[in-house]
């Protein structure tokens, strides 16, 4: 065994990090407008959290950096509401999300379909440009949300779309056109971030999803199909990985269980280099379902939580990734933080020196497993 070339990395994470106490302070200033800052300021106190945050990656060791996802407010709709056609709606219906000693709300923004979906410049290309100029030792990487997001609920009602096959097409064009654009710019290592996969595990999500008239027993099939013919023109030499996740807010979750509703239709038929999956707790079910994951896939195991503070210990993050080899090759597997640090811009229950303490750990334990 010996360490990765290419992505995903032995020791790698998902993408968002906790923002510092200047860039929310720059936020809030911005906003306020009276007596704030300008757009050029802003981006300014962005660029010098991302560049302090690409080198607390590099000093942890990491082989890939990204920009912490510091110029969005979420990790998903900053980047769906960029494309044309699709518009940020009403508030809709609060969701629970589930803390261990308790639960608190989110309400999220209904997505509406207004136009034809299609893509006529990059959507975060210049974040990813500006990260592509600050790293120094690690690989780039860029997270987006994956194609699910874009049209798993969307609202027709005001589009020009009367199939839905068609709308399913157009998004997987606009991603394709997205993919295409990024690699043109240098970015060799792109990740989609999915909440669907990983919701569906759990019964109650799926009967929710029956009420809304969505087939609960094949929409993972049709997540699939889509993020495939997104792919299907993927240079070789660009790799793409799926993070799935079951929410990330304030420390908290949306979802719970084990992938085995989804594994054998999802592993089995993802075309993509690598699976981040989360395993950092009860919540993430046993590691049984990843003998259908390919002999051509790498996983990454999401074996250290990012919603509390408490450090892992290295044989505790060691007894994991061997109960995982008894499924996957050892040399097929590399281990991660379960999800971001801070999927939306208020981040988890932790501070900056525990984040990277977390990081540390991990890239110390990958050296110890894979040398």
């Amino acid at each position: 065994m010996a360490r990765r070339a290419t992505p995903p990395f032995r020791a790698d994470h998902v993408g968002s990090l906790l923002r510092p106490a200047a860039l929310h302070e720059a936020r809030a200033a911005f906003a306020a407008r009276s007596d704030g800052i300008d757009a050029a300021e802003l981006t300014a106190a962005e660029d010098q959290a991302i560049t302090d945050a690409v080198k607390l990656q590099e000093d942890a060791g990491l082989e890939s950096a990204t920009d912490g996802e510091f110029r969005r407010e979420q990790w998903h709709s900053d980047f769906l509401y960029a494309i044309p056609g699709i518009r940020k709606g009403a508030l809709g219906a609060p969701l629970p999300v589930y803390r261990k000693d308790g639960a608190i709300s989110w309400t999220p923004n209904v997505t509406e379909i207004t136009g034809k979906v299609h893509l006529e410049q990059p959507i975060f290309g210049d974040h990813f440009a500006f990260l592509a100029q600050t790293v120094t030792t690690a690989t780039p990487k860029l997270t987006v949300p994956s194609p699910s997001m874009a049209h798993f609920r969307a609202d027709l009602s005001k589009s020009p779309y009367a199939d839905v096959e068609e709308f399913r097409a157009d998004v997987a064009a606009t991603y394709a056109a997205e993919v295409a654009a990024l690699y043109e710019l240098g970015c060799r290592y792109l990740q989609f971030d999915d909440t669907i996969f990983a919701f569906l595990n759990d019964p109650a999500w799926r009967a929710n999803a029956s009420a809304t008239g969505l087939d609960p027993d094949r929409q993972h099939e049709i997540n699939v199909a889509v993020i495939n013919a997104a792919l299907a023109a993927k240079p070789a030499d660009m790799a793409v990985t799926v993070h799935m996740c079951r929410g990330n807010y304030r420390s908290a979750w949306f979802s719970s269980g084990g992938y085995d509703f989804v594994a054998e239709g999802v592993f089995g038929g993802l075309k993509v280099d690598g699976l981040f999956l989360e395993y950092d707790d009860e919540r993430s079910g046993t590691f049984e379902p990843l003998r259908f994951v390919p002999d051509d896939q790498i996983v990454v195991l999401g074996v250290m939580t990012t919603k509390t503070p408490e450090l892992e210990s290295a044989d505790a993050l060691k007894r994991r990734v061997e109960e995982a080899a008894k499924y996957v090759d050892i040399d097929r597997l590399c281990i991660s933080p379960q999800c971001g640090f801070a999927s939306t811009v208020e981040g988890n229950s932790l501070t900056i020196g525990e984040e990277r303490a977390k990081l540390e750990r991990l890239v110390a334990t990958a050296r110890e497993i894979w040398g």
